[in-house]
């Protein structure tokens, strides 16, 4: 018995090790001064890799990989959510304050609710419609890994979802600075850097993304996009505890989605428990930024390995309406967002 389970451990070490080395590549090129002057973060490196390599030279080594893939895709992808949870803590939250929860609560529910709606009408599958309304309404890609096993969605869905995300992210990157740049004048009032940094975080999709867009933006707007964007993705957890029970209500001639049962993904609630810790016990800052930094390669293991089983004639099967629904919720995002952030920073700031 000992044997066997060594021998399974063997070679499922063996099978993680080109995923690890060629993580570990994605995220030395994402740290290239030309693709972190524009926010490109490893997981989207990650993931442009994976499909390439999917789709050509990777199908006659994917029965070798097998296990190796399906452990990365899973407890890989939620150890890496639980410890995100380092890059926040209590006092960053309460540095924006109410008015970054209240626009980041009606961001995150308002898209979500908008994308089972439109999602609908498009006549989309619920899965598909559910994961692009997450990673769109919390943070991009991880946001829609952390919503798979919780929906029960297949990797076909994820695919789609991810690689609609990905566009209208990192063109959202782009956008938000040229329109600050255009509205707003360069001595404007600290109030005014602060608003917009509240709407870039409350409405951009990706972390990385959302730093980028606020350092092009002005040094206060980063500053609050960023905390903004942390409560935003904090939500994660409630969000995906509520999920099963909001997709039995939306859905109900499905019987909703995946199990009648109340679905807890403990690694939300780990994920919750990494804040707090955080807010509590001070690391020295070099384990601080290895543990962060480990928690970044953990992420670009599991979104290279999803990158690798997304095939294009998945997404090509999927057709236009699903990058027709992120890009209906980008353009809610932005405007939508605008109006929920001045909302916000009017009666609570």
């Amino acid at each position: 018995m000992a044997s066997a389970v060594m021998s399974r451990l063997s070679a499922l070490f063996l099978q993680l090790l080109p995923l690890a080395a060629t993580a570990a590549v994605c995220m030395a090129v994402a740290g290239l001064p030309a693709l972190a002057a524009y926010g490109i973060s490893p997981l989207t490196v990650a993931i442009v890799a994976g499909m390439v390599l999917g789709n050509t030279v990777f199908p006659r080594f994917a029965p070798h990989l097998a296990d190796g893939l399906a452990f990365s895709k899973t407890r890989l992808l939620r150890l890496g959510i639980v410890l995100y949870g380092l890059k926040i803590t209590l006092p960053q939250l309460a540095a924006a304050g109410w008015p970054a929860l209240a626009a980041d609560i009606g961001i995150v529910a308002g898209t979500f609710l908008l994308a089972v709606w439109l999602g609908k009408r498009l006549r989309l599958p619920p899965q598909t419609a559910a994961l692009i309304g997450t990673g769109s309404a919390i943070c991009g890609a991880a946001a829609v890994l952390a919503a798979q096993p919780v929906l029960k969605a297949e990797e076909r869905d994820v695919g789609v979802a991810v690689a609609t995300v990905v566009v209208f992210g990192t063109l959202a990157m782009f956008v938000y600075p040229m329109l600050a740049a255009w509205l707003v004048p360069p001595e404007a009032a600290d109030a005014v850097w602060f608003g917009w940094g509240l709407y870039t975080g409350a409405s951009v999709h990706e972390v990385a993304q959302v730093a980028a867009a606020g350092a092009a933006i002005h040094p206060l707007a980063a500053d609050v996009a960023v905390i903004t964007k942390m409560i935003r993705v904090m939500l994660l957890a409630p969000f995906l505890l509520a999920l099963p029970w909001l997709m039995r209500r939306l859905h109900p001639q499905d019987g909703g989605i995946g199990s009648s049962r109340l679905t807890i993904p403990w690694f939300a609630l780990g994920f919750v428990a990494v804040v707090v810790l955080n807010s509590l016990i001070s690391l020295p800052e070099s384990w601080h930024q290895a543990l962060i930094r480990f928690d970044t390669f953990l992420l670009t293991t599991a979104m290279f390995a999803l990158g690798l089983t997304t095939r294009w004639h998945s997404v090509r099967q999927a057709g236009i309406r699903p990058l027709l629904l992120a890009g209906c919720l980008a353009a809610w995002l932005l405007l939508g967002g605008a109006l929920l952030s001045y909302a916000a920073y009017s009666l609570l700031g």
